[in-house]
């Protein structure tokens, strides 16, 4: 065994400067984040020292892998008995709750071996964001990635994205009604939209958006771009962000059979890939094809503003029995209106922005000549009361309502 003591690039320029090595055998299986359009040959990337990967694995499952390591009595990872089936960094890598063992005589969690996992396509699902709670809470899912519906969060914010993917949306041929919709819906449930945008129908801009939000929000919304059409990229680019692969499902293909049965022209297969290890479907009687769940993105595959009412409905009912989402306090609000301009309004309102910072304030017109809005949100009426009687006092009197 050689040991260099330099990072994994230098590392390997040196070994290869060093020796006449032309290729280098990998344990890389498909679905980990370096293997997205790797073969069993690939020679190495662009801008690495030149060589062959060779990938005997790659099509290996996760029970292949423990079926070969226990078959041969190959030495593994401890950590790989504690209950950890994917090991990252000490900072997003904890034991798969799957595999907890709910013991009411010890609060000290136990967890059984990796290869005890019966669902290889959630090997990942110890690469969570960390908790202060215990991982094992039969109440909640498995995978939760920090979306625990915690009575100590009813009044703080979390975060969410929302992402539309259509060019027809972008030429102006449809107008988006779901983005709106669904932005109210989470307010409703006292999340906050930090960002929404139109995608084009194309995998990299899916799965940059993808990757940077997934990341910064608690959770990402993606709706359109799902189905048999060559334009439907959502779920392939979802899986390259999160570095998997697309693989055919076979429960979600028997809906699929008993959605469309033989009025499928094509290939089923190619309609049920989702992206491997990561996919959760969320099943609701009043639903024909499950909601699509990858980790902290929900892939909705609504069209209009009815269907996602209804899938939104499922998915409400679902978090209350199982706790997908938290359902934090609503957020109160209150409009109050003048005829102020915006000059004269100004300097009031901003100091009433650093009087109560913890409160939403916002200003808007409904046309050039309307009178102007003023929107207070926050999750705390008494301070929203506060703020009210503040603008008051600021404005000379009559010159501020409460708008209808």
């Amino acid at each position: 065994m050689d040991i260099i003591r330099l990072d994994f690039k230098s590392g390997l320029e040196a070994l290869l400067e060093a020796k006449p090595i032309r290729a280098i055998f990998l344990g890389v299986r498909i679905g980990d984040p370096t293997a997205v359009g790797q073969e069993q040959f690939s020679p190495s990337s662009p801008g690495w020292p030149p060589f062959m990967r060779v990938n005997p694995i790659l099509d290996w499952s996760y029970r292949d892998v423990w079926a070969f390591l226990l078959a041969c009595k190959i030495p593994y990872c401890s950590l790989y008995d504690q209950g950890y089936t994917s090991i990252g960094s000490v900072h997003d890598t904890v034991p798969n709750a799957l595999l907890c063992v709910n013991n009411s005589s010890s609060s000290k969690e136990k967890f059984r071996p990796a290869y005890l996992l019966s669902d290889g396509r959630l090997e990942r699902a110890g690469r969570a964001k960390k908790f202060s709670l215990p991982v094992c809470r039969p109440a909640y899912p498995a995978v939760s990635n920090g979306m625990i519906s915690v009575d100590s969060n009813k009044n703080s914010t979390l975060t969410a994205t929302v992402l539309g993917v259509g060019d027809e949306i972008l030429f102006g041929t449809v107008e988006d009604e779901l983005g709106p919709s669904l932005c109210r819906k989470l307010h409703s449930i006292g999340w906050s939209v930090s960002q929404t945008a139109v995608l084009r129908n194309d995998v990299d801009s899916v799965a940059e958006e993808v990757e940077r939000w997934k990341s910064t929000n608690d959770v990402v919304f993606i709706y359109g771009g799902v189905g048999p059409l060559h334009s439907d990229v959502t779920l392939a680019g979802v899986a390259k962000a999160f570095g998997v692969r697309l693989a055919p499902d076979e429960e979600f293909e028997e809906y699929l059979r008993h959605l469309i049965g033989d009025h499928c022209t094509g290939d089923r297969n190619e309609m049920a890939q989702l992206p491997e290890g990561i996919t959760e479907l969320l099943h609701h009687e009043k639903l024909s094809v499950p909601l699509i769940k990858c980790q902290n993105v929900f892939i909705l595959t609504a069209t209009n503003v009815t269907e996602l009412d209804e899938e939104w409905d499922c998915l409400i009912e679902l978090t209350r029995s199982s706790g997908l989402l938290v359902l934090m306090e609503p957020f109160v609000s209150k409009r109050m209106t003048t005829n102020l301009s915006d000059v004269e309004a100004a300097q009031a309102l901003s100091k009433l922005c650093f009087e109560f910072p913890d409160l939403y304030i916002g200003c808007y017109r409904k046309s050039r000549v309307a009178p102007l809005i003023i929107s207070f949100e926050g999750k705390d009426q008494t301070r929203l009361e506060s703020a009210v009687e503040a603008l008051y006092k600021k404005f000379p009197a009559r010159q501020i309502s409460e708008a209808n």
